[in-house]
């Protein structure tokens, strides 16, 4: 088989695979508010508590980053990926599709260093962005359902290396049991981490894995109160607000406390890396 073939067959599962969590149309249509996004206030405080601590994902970005070299953040968020970057970088671009998103990111941003905005969605808006030294990419992948033309245009705009964060498996999938109890609905177990190195591999990229436990970041307590986690559960299963109680007696038993913040239990994270072809 050859590498075109193989990239096709690997990158189609992958997009099928994705695309079988779709909501079915009678839940989305009942759901008192769409279940799609996340507050940007959950994004900031991530970036902030990114701010003091250094991943593996944030270390291959870092050892390839010359100094004051360029640096270009997809699906950017508020900055979680990048934020740890700003002592070696000299630029930093973030491109989200959400404007709101692109404003928590600047205020993390702006004073720290240059930053440029680009809003819209990857590969869209790749024509009208910069390229850089490293290209960070973190928690975006599952919502790529054409993974391999979202992989080429950050590999061409990266002068030297890319960097993707995912988690291991899909992360809704910690919401399967949640799905089958309120809605008697099995939700997919796939695609994975293995499934987007799959798809990677067959477009030619020499691709280096590292598999990582997160339950030592600070990304656990991204929920404030009992009250937040349940109303982000509640949006996400397209329930109304008088199953708040039900749903946190559900995940009551899992739910990570610390230091006052609340989450679902980690799943394992996978930092996947390969070298840019920009010039």
């Amino acid at each position: 088989m050859s590498a075109r073939a193989g990239a096709s067959s690997a990158a189609v599962r992958w997009g099928e695979q994705l695309r079988a969590w779709a909501i079915p149309p009678e839940i989305l249509a009942a759901a008192p508010e769409s279940p799609w996004g996340f507050p940007p206030e959950l994004f900031a405080r991530r970036a902030e508590l990114a701010e003091g601590e250094m991943t593996f994902s944030n270390l291959r970005a870092l050892e390839a980053l010359p100094v004051h070299g360029s640096v270009l953040d997809v699906g950017c968020g508020a900055g979680a990926a990048s934020v740890p970057l700003l002592s070696k970088a000299g630029r930093i671009t973030g491109v989200d599709s959400s404007a709101d998103m692109l404003a928590a990111f600047r205020k993390q941003m702006d004073r720290r260093g240059a930053v440029t905005t680009v809003q819209g969605a990857w590969p869209d808006v790749a024509s009208q962005t910069p390229a850089a030294d490293v290209v960070v990419c973190h928690h975006v992948a599952y919502n790529v359902p054409d993974l391999a033309s979202f992989a080429r245009k950050l590999t061409d705009h990266a002068g030297v290396r890319v960097v993707m964060e995912l988690t291991a498996r899909h992360p809704m999938s910690r919401l399967n049991d949640l799905w089958l109890h309120f809605h008697g609905l099995r939700r997919p177990d796939g695609p994975t981490a293995d499934d987007a190195v799959a798809v990677l591999t067959e477009l030619g990229y020499a691709v280096e894995r590292q598999d990582w436990d997160s339950s030592s970041l600070g990304s656990l307590g991204r929920f404030t109160s009992p009250d937040e986690l349940s109303a982000w559960l509640r949006r996400r299963l397209c329930l109304a607000a008088d199953r708040d109680r039900e749903i946190w007696s559900a995940v009551a038993t899992t739910v990570v406390e610390r230091d006052g913040a609340y989450s679902l239990p980690p799943l394992p994270v996978v930092t996947l890396w390969w070298p840019g072809t920009a010039v």
